[in-house]
């Protein structure tokens, strides 16, 4: 057996305003209240009642209402649950259901003393219900919380400042029981999408090699994990490592999705084979079949790193040249002359593979372009790639490798331009270091 609720505890106490009981009853022909129906104009401006039942006696009188501001609250009266559809108008806020009422809107076999209040529920999902049950039958009344009302009165003890109260309750009560069932849903569909973008996110392949890896990935969309940047890093069995990094225009979710299948169609044709121009042509093609605007491109850059380390095969598709810093020596950009076109701009494009000698001790940076255009300081002066290069510098100068030179440059790139930066950052590093 339901525990009763106390009716007058499932009241507040504290009220913004007093509002007292008149003896005038309100109307309760369905044409007055009808005709009483408020204007577009009067929406909004206070508080509307529905009254659902069905009295032969009148002995249900509802007094006149007020609301917390001292307004009118509109009532309009439904003999059944036909006459009700037709009342329940966007701007009635709360429903006042006698629970014994009997009609239409339940089976026939249904002995289920709640049934009417189950209909109009289900008839009114987003309005406030108040159940009116006979005078001490605190079970009942329970029980219709518990089926979903917001709270129960006693019919033989309504009066003005009770019923105000109760109404002003119901409706805040099945206010923020919506806004706690959206937050939850969002949370829900932010989890969900979190885990999704995560396993979206490259899981480098790099076992049996001497190559250290690092990255930071920073996608400009608010609340997102990944953006139309992307990159990928894997070893192929003859022990050639093969990294790449990307940008595709834009920054929503169509393209972070379209980065995912052009960074998975690179890892495929990787380990099938392919490599330099060859490799480059047939993205192109996945891009123009799967983008979803011809003016839609992405810049790319690819490295094959030999097996013994000391050479690689360098490819522009018109992306930032990578930055290496090799033994004893300072931080530069390699060669970038002869690059070729981002994939998507020229249907017969070429792209050139060009040999870059790496030495003994190498580090190898590949970014992005969101973090060399971010701006400094207050002008329309952005960071660059030579600003980026002496950055760099300054960073191993103090002792900084790996991942705490990846992090250290990209906080100082965000803290020079005042801010988050608007563009998605991805940058990685792979050092090696005999």
């Amino acid at each position: 057996m339901p525990v009763p609720i106390p009716r007058q505890r499932a009241i507040p106490a504290a009220e913004g305003g007093q509002a007292h009981a008149l003896p005038a009853p309100v109307p309760t022909s369905p044409d007055v209240a009808a005709h009483h129906r408020p204007t577009e104009q009067t929406v909004g401006t206070g508080l509307s009642l529905l009254v659902i039942e069905d009295d032969p006696a009148g002995s249900l009188s509802v007094p006149e209402l007020l609301d917390s501001a001292g307004k009118p609250i509109r009532i309009r009266t439904a003999r059944n649950l036909t006459e009700a559809e037709r009342l329940l108008t966007d701007d009635v806020h709360c429903i006042l259901l006698d629970l014994a009422l009997t009609g239409a809107g339940a089976s026939e076999d249904d002995e289920d003393e709640l049934a009417m209040l189950k209909h109009v529920l289900r008839l009114a999902p987003r309005h406030a219900v108040l159940a009116l049950t006979a005078n001490g039958d605190s079970e009942t009344g329970a029980e219709a919380v518990r089926v979903g009302a917001q709270d129960y009165l006693f019919r033989d003890e309504l009066d003005g400042r009770l019923l105000s109260r109760a109404i002003r309750y119901a409706v805040e009560r099945k206010r923020a029981d919506a806004a706690q069932r959206q937050l939850t849903e969002s949370r829900l569909r932010a989890q969900e999408n979190a885990r999704l973008e995560r396993g979206l996110l490259p899981t480098p392949l790099l076992d049996g090699s001497p190559l250290r890896f690092a990255a930071r990935y920073r996608p400009g969309r608010s609340r997102a994990l990944l953006g139309g940047d992307f990159y990928d890093t894997v070893r192929t069995p003859d022990g050639s490592v093969h990294v790449m990094i990307g940008d595709v225009c834009g920054h929503g979710p169509d393209e972070a999705a379209l980065g995912v299948e052009l960074r998975i169609a690179w890892r495929t044709l990787t380990f099938a084979g392919l490599c330099g121009d060859e490799l480059l042509s047939t993205l192109q093609k996945v891009l123009e079949h799967e983008r979803a605007d011809d003016e839609i491109f992405a810049t790319l850059c690819t490295v094959d790193i030999a097996p013994d380390g000391r050479r690689a095969g360098l490819c522009l598709a018109g992306h930032p040249s990578p930055l290496i810093v090799r033994d004893g020596r300072l931080a530069e950009l390699l060669p970038y002359e002869n690059s070729g076109p981002a994939l998507g701009l020229l249907p017969n494009a070429r792209w050139p593979r060009r040999q870059v000698e790496l030495g003994g001790k190498w580090s190898l940076m590949l970014y992005t372009d969101g973090l060399i255009e971010g701006r400094i300081g207050e002008g329309k002066e952005r960071l660059g790639q030579e600003g980026m290069v002496e950055m760099v510098r300054r960073k191993i100068a103090a002792g900084l490798r790996g991942d705490e030179l990846l992090e250290a440059a990209v906080n100082e790139v965000r803290d020079l331009n005042g801010g988050d930066l608007t563009d998605d950052v991805a940058v990685l590093l792979l050092d090696r270091d005999r």
